[in-house]
């Protein structure tokens, strides 16, 4: 096989990041529109990523979030953006660069992005283990706490708060076979 001097494979990694970007870049100035919401997964051992020691003790290799009802200050950067989430009625900020983003999915319209990323770890044609993936619930601009707590309640990791029954979801079980 002929060498790649022109590295297509990074530049369709940036190409795509760049869609997540103008995607989240949008949602930061008008909202989200409709039915869209996201599960971002990123790696949170990754240079430039910023959560709370707790979280990072809860989640050492990486974790899902949900964009979709209650967040707060979405930020987006050229190189990657933060969000103000609730993680068990605690307010966390966090600073994800693009560079740690594993994937995007939007199921409301069963989009999604899948990305390498480089890990000081593993080789770099070496597949990385899967990990179980935590799923943070994330509600915006709830009529009251006892109403987000309820609805909260209906979400499958909201069970996460007492250590069990959570449920661990795959951008995998999302995926067209």
């Amino acid at each position: 096989m002929a060498d790649d001097h022109i590295r297509y494979d990074i530049l369709a990694q940036e190409a795509l990041r760049g869609v997540m970007r103008k995607v989240l870049a949008e949602v930061a100035r008008t909202g989200l529109p409709g039915n869209h919401h996201f599960f971002i997964t990123f790696l949170t051992g990754a240079p430039g990523v910023r959560v709370s020691s707790r979280l990072r003790e809860r989640y050492p290799e990486q974790m899902t979030i949900v964009i979709q009802f209650q967040y707060w200050d979405l930020k987006v950067t050229d190189t990657g953006f933060e969000v103000g989430l609730s993680f068990s009625d605690v307010p966390e900020k966090l600073e994800i660069p693009f560079s740690a983003v594993r994937g995007f999915y939007d199921p409301s319209v069963n989009f999604e992005l899948e990305f390498d990323v480089k890990t000081d770890g593993a080789a770099e044609d070496e597949p990385a283990a899967p990990a179980p993936e935590p799923l943070a619930v994330v509600e915006k601009k709830p009529e009251s706490k006892k109403k987000a707590a309820a609805e909260a309640e209906k979400k499958p990791a909201a069970a996460d708060a007492a250590g069990k029954g959570a449920d661990v979801v795959s951008l995998d079980a999302f995926r067209k076979k």
